[in-house]
C-alpha cells in the first residue's frame, strides 16, 4: 500500500469514529437537559444503535456486495446522514427527534462494515496492516470528545443549561459531510460479483446456528446477549451522571475509555496465552461489576478517583469479553461457518442484546427518579452490577471449554 493510499484511508477511518463520538456519548444528556426525556424514551432513541445493526447486514449483504461500489454507498449514505444530524440538531420534539435518529443509524451501522471493506480491498496483508489502519479511528474519537470538553466546552454546566450540546449534531454534521464527500476521491472497491442467490439465512448469519450444539458455545452464546444488558446501561446513563455528579471536562474524561479500549487490545494475546479464553473473559465480566461499584459509590469530589477508574476500565470491559469472544467464535466456527458466526454473534450482541438492555436501563431510571427531579444513580448502577456478576457467575460455573488457547491467540 503506497502513503498516499495510507492517508486517504486512515483520514476514512479518523471522520467514520470522530462522527460517532462527537454526537453519541453525549446522547443521553442531551435528550435530558434539552429535549427533557424520561428514560424510556432516551431508551427508545438508544435503541436505534440497535435496529441499525439489526438491519445493517441487509444493506451491505442484498446491496453494496452486489450492485455498487463500496465507496460510493459509503459516500451517498454520509451525505444523507449529514443532513438527518442537521434535523436532530434543529429538531425540539424528542417523537420528531427519534424519527430522525432511527433513519440515520440505519444508514450509519452499514457504513462500520463498508470502511472495513474499502479498507481491506487495498491490502495485500490486512492481519498486518488493518491495525495501523483502524488505530486512527479510536484517535478520531478520543479527539471528538476531547474537542467537545476542552475546545468547545459544550458540556460546561452553564452551556449545558443554555442548550449548547444541540452542537454536537452539528459538528457530526459537518464531519458526516466531508466524509462524504471525500468518500468519492477513495479507492474503487468493486462489488463482489456473484450469481449465486441470495439467502436471508446466510445474511444474517443463520448457519451459525449449528455451532449452539456446542454446550459451551451456546453459554458464551447467551452469556454474550446478557452481558450487553450493563453495557447498555455505560452507554445509556455514564455522561448523564457524570454530568449530574458534577465531573468537569465529562465528555473528554470519557476519552480515557477509548484510550484504555487502543491499550488493553495490545495485551489480550498474553492473556490468552498465559490465562487461556476462559480466564481472559471472565476478567472482562467481572471489570464490568467493579465499574458499576465505582459509578455507584464515586463522587466528583474527594472519590472523583473511582469515577475515573470507572472510565479507564473500559478498555478491559469491551476488549477482554468482546473482542476476545469475536476471538474465540473465529476458533470455533472454522472456514465453513467464520462469516456466519461472526454475524450471528454480532446480530445477538448489538442487535438483540443492546435493545433489550437500553430497555432495562431506560426502564431502571424511570423507577429510580426522586422527588427532586433527580436520578438515584446509586441503585442505577448496583443493579448492573449485579447483573454482570450473574453473568460472571454462569459463565464461571458452567463454561469448560478447554480447547487451546494458542490456536486462537493465533487467530488475532
Amino acid at each position: 500500500m503506497n502513503s498516499k493510499i495510507r492517508i486517504k484511508l486512515s483520514f476514512m477511518m479518523f471522520l467514520e469514529f470522530f462522527i460517532w463520538g462527537s454526537w453519541f456519548v453525549t446522547l443521553g444528556t442531551f435528550l435530558a437537559s434539552n429535549l427533557h426525556a424520561s428514560g424510556s424514551e432516551t431508551a427508545a432513541v438508544f435503541s436505534t444503535q440497535s435496529w441499525g445493526a439489526i438491519i445493517a447486514p441487509f444493506i451491505i449483504g442484498l446491496i453494496a456486495d452486489r450492485y455498487f461500489n463500496a465507496e460510493k454507498i459509503l459516500g451517498i449514505l454520509h451525505l444523507v446522514g449529514a443532513f438527518l444530524m442537521y434535523q436532530m440538531y434543529i429538531s425540539t420534539d424528542v417523537t420528531l427527534f427519534y424519527s430522525y435518529v432511527l433513519g440515520y443509524m440505519i444508514l450509519y451501522m452499514p457504513t462500520l462494515a463498508l470502511v472495513n471493506s474499502v479498507s481491506f480491498n487495498q491490502m495485500k496483508d490486512p492481519e498486518k496492516e488493518f491495525a495501523n489502519i483502524r488505530v486512527w479511528g479510536t484517535i478520531g474519537w478520543i479527539i471528538a470528545g476531547l474537542s467537545i470538553s476542552y475546545l468547545f466546552h459544550w458540556d460546561s454546566p452553564e452551556a449545558t443549561a443554555q442548550g449548547l450540546l444541540k452542537n454536537t449534531f452539528l459538528l457530526a454534521g459537518i464531519a458526516a459531510f466531508v466524509l462524504g464527500i471525500f468518500s468519492f476521491t477513495l479507492p474503487k472497491t468493486p462489488p463482489k460479483v456473484s450469481d449465486e442467490k441470495i439467502k436471508i439465512g446466510d445474511i444474517i448469519g443463520l448457519d451459525a446456528l449449528k455451532l449452539l450444539k456446542d454446550k459451551n458455545f451456546a453459554i458464551f452464546f447467551v452469556s454474550s446477549i446478557l452481558i450487553c444488558i450493563p453495557l447498555a446501561f455505560y452507554y445509556q446513563n455514564a455522561h448523564p451522571f457524570l454530568t449530574e455528579a458534577g465531573l468537569e471536562n465529562p465528555t473528554g474524561k470519557m476519552a480515557i475509555g477509548q484510550i484504555s479500549e487502543a491499550l488493553f487490545l495490545l495485551l489480550i494475546p498474553v492473556f490468552f496465552t498465559r490465562y487461556g479464553f476462559k480466564k481472559t473473559i471472565l476478567i472482562g465480566m467481572l471489570a464490568w461489576a467493579i465499574r458499576y461499584v465505582l459509578f455507584a459509590y464515586g463522587n466528583a469530589q474527594d472519590l472523583s478517583f473511582m469515577l475515573i477508574i470507572g472510565i479507564a476500565l473500559h478498555g478491559i470491559c469491551y476488549d477482554f469479553f468482546f473482542v476476545s469472544g469475536q476471538i474465540y467464535t473465529n476458533s470455533k466456527a472454522g472456514e465453513k461457518y467464520k462469516s456466519a458466526a461472526q454475524g450471528l454473534i454480532t446480530l445477538a450482541t448489538y442487535g438483540v442484546g443492546m435493545l433489550v438492555g437500553f430497555k432495562v436501563a431506560g426502564w431502571i431510571t424511570d423507577n429510580y427518579k426522586i422527588l427532586s427531579g433527580g436520578v438515584d444513580w446509586k441503585m442505577v448502577w448496583i443493579i448492573p452490577a449485579g447483573i454482570a456478576l450473574a453473568v460472571f457467575l454462569i459463565f464461571a460455573l458452567f463454561f469448560n471449554d478447554k480447547s487451546n488457547s494458542k490456536k486462537e491467540v493465533a487467530s488475532i
